[in-house]
């Protein structure tokens, strides 16, 4: 068992890679939700760290992850990295019997994460994952829309995004968000990982889920298209498709239902679309400075005793094995470290 602060006390906090996703969207929140302080940061490029601690003003900075999660003022651990390091960074703090706060994706696939799972069942920790997105002012009320039947009875869900082409300067050395060892896949799974995990969050789990990718216009072996199908747990059908190589950029969620409909985005930050037979209603609910924050004060709560986080090490692992699923044929399998066998993926351009 951890220890953990009594109720009265709060959380104190170490971050594991402080990158570009904990400048505005998570770090600072650490130290301005109720119950919670940041006082130590960890990055490998010891000046990068020292120089985030100075600007955040956090405490301690570390060049070792070890080190920082062996600090003995350190409670909990937030995992920061690319999904590549995930495991590594769990695992350190499960093996101290510190509670963690892992980026999304979980991990680069499911075997990680039962991995990550089970050294934290027998650390008798838990383990919270950043799908932010679960506690957001926007999408809180879509899921209330949804429970009060604004829209009748559920129909139909139909998603699609679409992106411009990155921007690659050397396939030889790609940013880490197209990199399958760093990521996991392509950017399906650090954007299609965002509204996969909302879908499971506002209509229930995905099931029946069948899917296909491919690469049709990025010079990398990573997929750039993807298409699926599934059923919720009370069987509404749904699609969703994802293009990150479109010249024309889209994003829009559509949940259908015999009164009417909820239309939003799941990247922007424009109003909820409502329409039934009485018109359209606009919800304003517009981000906070920090996304990552209501999550966060979610997460400190459950550690507190005092409230229960939404975005658990078990829930994001339903979304990681969705994304495995859909994926699986074009890599030739998920649950091995087919990362390191690119020239085997039945899905890449030759």
């Amino acid at each position: 068992m951890c220890s953990l602060p009594s109720p009265a006390s709060s959380i104190r906090w170490g971050i594991i890679g402080c990158g570009d996703v904990t400048e505005v969207k998570s770090g600072p929140a650490f130290s301005k939700v109720l119950g919670s302080q940041l006082v130590a940061v960890m990055r490998r490029d010891g000046a990068k760290a020292a120089d985030y601690a100075r600007r955040h003003g956090v405490p301690r900075w570390y060049d070792n992850a070890r080190a920082l999660v062996a600090d003995p003022e350190v409670d909990a651990i937030y995992v920061a990295t690319p999904p590549g390091a995930h495991l590594e960074g769990a695992l350190l703090a499960a093996a101290a019997g510190k509670p963690c706060y892992v980026e999304k994706p979980f991990a680069r696939n499911t075997a990680e994460c039962d991995t990550i799972l089970a050294a934290f069942r027998t650390a008798n920790v838990p383990v919270f994952v950043a799908y932010y997105r679960r506690c957001l002012p926007r999408f809180v009320e879509v899921r209330d829309l949804l429970a009060s039947g604004a829209v009748g009875t559920l129909t139909g869900v139909r998603l699609q995004f679409a992106c411009r082409p990155p921007a690659i300067d050397d396939t030889r050395n790609p940013p880490w968000r197209l990199d399958a060892a760093n990521a996991g896949a392509g950017l399906f799974l650090d954007l299609g990982s965002h509204a996969l995990d909302l879908l499971d969050h506002l209509i229930g789990p995905l099931q029946n889920v069948h899917g296909c990718a491919a690469n049709r216009a990025t010079p990398l072996p990573v997929e750039d298209t993807v298409a699926m199908s599934f059923t919720t747990a009370n069987g509404v059908p749904g699609t969703a498709a994802w293009n990150f190589t479109s010249a024309f950029p889209a994003d829009e969620c559509v949940i259908e239902g015999t009164a009417g409909r909820l239309v939003f985005t799941i990247f922007g930050n424009e109003p909820l679309r409502l329409e039934s037979a009485d018109g359209v209603q606009l919800f304003d609910r517009p981000h906070p400075a920090h996304v990552q924050q209501p999550l966060i004060q979610t997460v400190v709560d459950a550690l507190l005793g005092r409230g229960e986080c939404p975005s658990t090490g078990e829930s994001a692992r339903r979304t990681s094995a969705v994304m495995d699923t859909v994926l699986d044929a074009y890599y030739g399998g998920r649950q091995d470290t087919f990362w390191t066998r690119p020239d085997t993926w039945p899905g890449r351009r030759r």
